[in-house]
């Protein structure tokens, strides 16, 4: 597995190798021995599958909170999608700074978002279906949002904003000025 880190040192994309022939590839998606060897030793809980049959299709900015806050492995097995993190770490050099990873099926790479972030995807095809690793289970109590097009932290989707497809809740989601993050930056000694 290829591990790289994004411009969010703690958000990082992982690519496991491709094995290739004229049936089709083989490719070991997660391996926890790998992943801990290279210091994501996370022990996921839940795997969570969504299907966007619309292109444009925006969801998030979701979290959870603590006590269930999630470490979240995401990957594209259908489509391609913008996937999109934002540190909402009180105390974090890089507060309300996002990072953008396309994911693809035909690439297999996926990306890593820690706690204390959000999480979102654009999808860029349409039927797109994205997979992805929870560290705690799903806990309604502590389900939260922000609105995708927050002006203060300014994602560049790529899309007009009335191109979007959204939820209810993701349209109504608060602003970021108006939220008090439950998470805090912890620096790595």
């Amino acid at each position: 597995m290829q591990i790289t880190p994004t411009d969010l040192p703690d958000v990082l994309e992982i690519t496991p190798a491709r094995f290739g022939d004229h049936r089709g590839f083989f490719s070991e998606t997660w391996n926890r021995k790998a992943l801990a060897e290279a210091g994501l030793d996370i022990d996921f809980c839940q795997d969570n599958h969504s299907l966007s049959a619309e292109r444009h299709t925006l969801r998030g900015l979701h979290f959870q909170a603590p006590p269930s806050a999630q470490d979240k492995l995401i990957r594209v097995v259908a489509g391609t999608i913008l996937d999109v993190a934002v540190d909402i770490r009180r105390g974090s050099p890089t507060y309300a700074q996002w990072v953008a990873v396309p994911l693809s099926a035909d690439t297999g790479n996926q990306l890593f978002v820690p706690k204390g972030f959000l999480h979102g995807f654009l999808t860029l095809t349409p039927d797109v279906q994205v997979v992805y690793k929870c560290s705690d289970y799903y806990a309604p109590d502590t389900d939260g949002s922000i609105r995708w097009n927050d002006p203060t932290i300014a994602i560049d989707w790529g899309v007009n904003e009335g191109d979007v497809t959204l939820s209810g809740k993701d349209a109504d989601a608060p602003f970021l000025a108006d939220f008090d993050t439950p998470f805090t930056f912890e620096a790595q000694s």
